[in-house]
């Protein structure tokens, strides 16, 4: 089974991209959970487990701050030559935007390393982004030197925009970005203006968006934000899901799935002790 794919830069993509965050432990809840996350995928196995379980649906893009944290460079090779197929690597490297020699050499190093480990897009971390928006002059300053470097290291530029504004002044910029990353969930969780104004934002967009957050970090349940999402994205956007072990895999492929074709996602009950015969 394929899952429904689009086009980014002439790249095809699956329109559900695989996070990163309930691999690396980045849960947004708290420590405990990010060390629960961390044990649980401490080795290259468990998580060859649910990149398995993507590719069982076409599903092989991969979204992380690769070439930013130790961890996921080393998991990403040894990951990779066990599935002996090549990911698209989705990578959101953080680096330094200081207006220096230093601080450019070291982000030319930052994209190089992503060109090395076989990254194809190269989409700056919306922490490093954001230091570089100028609102009252509605620019990014100086975002070119760093779509150039990522060009010279054969890597698609893209910008990971939490901050809506970015796609607006980079479409009214004419910057040389081919994708944008975006938070969108029906709760709003650490988007930075309403929902309303986000969908519109990425509706006006002039280039495909990978919308993050879906299930806001575990705040609503897989049904209500997938759903959600589906139902209100472009055909050429994208969801990235992040999943800690395999079932939830196919459990969010089979919701997303009757969320594009209009009909009722065929899941299993949820357990509950004392469940009455309405929720059996």
């Amino acid at each position: 089974m394929a899952f429904p794919r689009t086009t980014v830069a002439g790249v095809s993509l699956p329109r559900l991209l695989i996070g990163s965050n309930w691999m690396f432990g980045w849960s947004h809840t708290g420590h405990a959970s990010d060390e629960f996350i961390k044990n649980h995928h401490s080795t290259v196995d468990s998580t060859l487990t649910v990149l398995n379980a993507f590719l069982e649906y076409g599903i092989d893009a991969w979204m992380a701050p690769f070439s930013s944290a130790p961890e996921c460079l080393d998991k990403i090779k040894r990951v990779q030559d066990k599935i002996g197929k090549k990911l698209i690597l989705i990578d959101t490297p953080i680096i330094n935007v200081n207006d220096n020699e230093a601080a450019r050499k070291e982000t030319k190093a930052i994209f190089k390393t992503s060109a090395e480990i076989g990254s194809t897009f190269c989409l700056i971390h919306h922490s490093c982004c954001e230091q570089l928006v100028n609102k009252n002059k509605r620019t990014i300053e100086r975002l070119p030197d760093y779509t150039d470097m990522i060009r010279e290291c054969g890597l698609i530029p893209g910008l990971s925009a939490h901050m809506p504004e970015i796609i607006q002044y980079t479409d009214l910029n004419g910057y040389d970005v081919e994708t944008y990353i975006q938070i969108l969930n029906c709760l709003g969780f650490l988007m930075q203006i309403e929902i309303e104004s986000v969908i519109r934002i990425i509706h006006e967009a002039k280039k495909p968006v990978m919308t993050i957050k879906p299930m806001a970090a575990g705040r609503t349940t897989p049904y209500v934000g997938l759903t959600f999402n589906w139902n209100i994205i472009r055909p050429i956007d994208m969801i990235t899901v992040g999943c800690i072990h395999e079932k939830e895999v196919h459990e969010d492929v089979e919701i997303s799935l009757a969320a594009l074709e209009k009909r009722l996602p065929n899941l299993e009950g949820r357990n509950s002790p004392g469940k009455t015969s309405i929720i059996k």
